[in-house]
């Protein structure tokens, strides 16, 4: 039973940081034109090595519930080729393919999980 947690824990994990990831690099498009923006991004595979790891936040205290999932403070700072006269860093050719290359990355997640839960079904059912 642990296993079969354990391996929806993992495709879970990784929707909830490709989430995250899409979110911030979102971020960067909409503020592709903000003077002094700093393009942001979420190193996954540290981040997912991380999770695996710890699999929870740290707790300051015997009686805080453990969160998984990413720190705020944990986004790192994109450095940019060609950087602007204005001081923002968001290219939007970067961005766009980061950020449809995640959403590829989100869709397959999506299918594994789904096959799984599928297979898991037929054997429950005994097909």
């Amino acid at each position: 039973m642990s296993s079969f947690v354990d391996s929806l824990k993992f495709y879970a994990d990784t929707l909830a940081l490709r989430s995250r990831r899409g979110n911030v690099l979102a971020t960067n498009i909409a503020n592709a034109a903000t003077p002094h923006f700093k393009a942001r991004d979420v190193n996954f595979d540290a981040e997912m090595r991380k999770i695996s790891k710890t699999n929870v936040l740290d707790t300051t205290h015997s009686k805080h519930i453990p969160v998984p999932g990413l720190r705020e403070g944990e986004l790192a700072y994109r450095q940019s080729v060609n950087p602007s006269l204005d001081g923002n860093t968001v290219e939007m050719v970067v961005e766009q393919t980061e950020f449809s290359e995640n959403a590829v990355r989100y869709q397959t997640s999506l299918a594994f999980i789904n096959g799984r839960i599928a297979g898991l079904m037929s054997a429950i059912r005994g097909e």
